[in-house]
């Protein structure tokens, strides 16, 4: 209750003095703040510390440059490795958080994926032997489970009410030096790193400039409520003052799972989205709504292609529930119990609908298609302002792109650097409607285009190795 009494006192102090200038509060003796501060970061250290664990791996043989944490470690190596070093712990020691009495201890992923013999050891010096209850590479979190009664446990917090700015604590054992706390701030919320093939990784991160080196990996990050809000995960490079750590929202949902059952299993729509509001290009065609998500492509035989799902379509709702963001719906669909109904409400060109539809389980080996581009087809040397080239799409067509469509107009020749290059368009996409129509002739595509609004752009809607997508092209000219 002394660290709460402290953090709002702080708070607001900090708040008068921004407004009114450090002169309007004479009797405040900046001492005797940074004073309570310092009781605050003691507090919280003694009560959360006795709850932090040190996980002693002896591991099977790995390698570092594979795994579900590749994609991270790539990202943030940048194109020269010599000045870029990812570092997170994968051998030797770790940290965890105990959160019940009986000996289920929080940690990441990557600190046991490998473990032939895990050792626990605790605050008082005792030692057990743990095993994994249950692990999930996408989110990086695992449950390990000793056999002991009556532990201390941590309390978690909701990270969705963590503020950028706030104070917070990391605790661990980084460089195998036991319950090391570092301090430091909630730098951003909603970091989320993409992969080889551009789509997001399952889950976004805080971010923090309290130390996180190796070793401190399934840590706490701690708030001076002495709650923790993450999962201490990665950082980039060493010294850098930026670390990562898996919101306490997410670990929580997914560690229900692993202790219940031994893994999570995510429920997918198959769709590529974005936020409404962060869509610049889509945003000014649609109106009426100023919260949603975009439907910018639609998955071959997935559970969102079975239904009445369409390109364009602002998802609002699942379930009556209200998505604001793509990671919203993103959450509220992977919890969904694989092969149950869900209801989406869609906005769609100005009406409001109902779309059901049955979520699957994701595919474990799901990849996105990356994109590759195929010799020139000069056939049809005509282009367009957006560096296309079109011809209507004939069975021989067809077949000499290897596609299964029967209608719409195929895309024989992509000029390099030009609006559909950046759009991703490539050569043996079938486009099948322009500005919200169907276009099965080259004549009836330049028709469509010039019915569309220049300042907003041309809605494509294509079909590309199978998939729908949906793209916005501007004329550069």
């Amino acid at each position: 209750m002394r660290a709460l009494h402290i953090a709002g006192a702080l708070g607001f102090s900090a708040a008068l003095l921004a407004c009114a200038g450090p002169t309007t509060l004479p009797d405040t003796k900046p001492l005797d703040l940074a004073r309570q501060l310092n009781e605050a970061f003691i507090q919280v250290a003694d009560k959360v510390s006795p709850c932090v664990v040190v996980i002693e791996v002896t591991e099977k043989d790995s390698n570092d440059e594979s795994g579900p944490l590749a994609p991270w470690r790539k990202f943030f190596q940048g194109p020269n490795r010599q000045q870029h070093h990812w570092r997170h712990q994968m051998q030797g020691e770790g940290s965890g958080i105990i959160i019940t009495e009986d000996g289920y201890i929080l940690t990441n992923n990557h600190v046991v994926e490998n473990a032939d013999e895990i050792t626990v050891r605790l605050r008082d010096g005792r030692k057990f032997t743990g095993h994994v209850k249950g692990a999930d590479a996408e989110s990086d979190v695992a449950v390990v489970k000793i056999d002991a009664k009556g532990l201390p446990t941590a309390a978690l917090g909701d990270s969705d009410k963590t503020r950028v700015g706030e104070f917070v604590i990391a605790i661990g054992a980084p460089f195998e030096l036991s319950y090391s706390v570092t301090v430091g701030h909630v730098s951003a919320k909603g970091r989320a790193f993409a992969d080889d093939s551009g789509a997001y990784q399952d889950q976004d991160f805080i971010q923090t400039d309290a130390s996180i080196n190796p070793g401190n990996s399934g840590g706490p990050l701690v708030n001076l409520y002495g709650e923790v809000i993450g999962l201490n995960a990665m950082i980039e490079g060493m010294n850098r003052g930026i670390g990562f750590a898996v919101p306490i929202n997410l670990a929580k949902r997914v560690k229900d799972h692993l202790i219940a059952e031994g893994k999570f299993t995510r429920s997918w729509l198959g769709i590529q989205i974005t936020t409404l509001r962060d869509d610049g290009e889509y945003r000014d065609f649609v109106q009426g709504i100023s919260d949603g998500v975009v439907v910018h492509g639609i998955e071959p035989e997935s559970p969102a292609a079975a239904s009445t799902l369409k390109l364009g379509d602002v998802i609002i709702s699942v379930d009556g529930k209200p998505v604001a963001t793509a990671r919203q719906l993103q959450d509220e669909i992977s919890v969904k119990p694989a092969g149950r109904l869900v209801t989406l409400a869609v906005v769609r060109e100005k009406a409001r609908i109902a779309v059901p539809v049955k979520v699957e389980a994701m595919p474990g080996t799901e990849t996105v298609a990356k994109n590759s581009r195929g010799s020139q087809n000069d056939s049809s040397p005509e282009s367009n302002a957006f560096g296309l080239t079109v011809q209507a799409l004939s069975k021989d067509l067809a077949r000499q792109y290897g596609i299964d469509q029967n209608s719409g107009i195929i895309v024989t020749g992509v000029e390099e650097s030009s609006p559909a290059d950046d759009s991703g368009i490539q050569e043996g996409d079938v486009i099948t409607e322009v500005n919200h129509k169907s276009v099965a002739s080259v004549r009836q595509f330049r028709d469509a285009l010039k019915s569309g609004d220049p300042k907003l752009g041309e809605l494509i809607n294509l079909v590309s190795k199978g998939a729908r997508r949906l793209v916005v092209l501007h004329d550069t000219n």
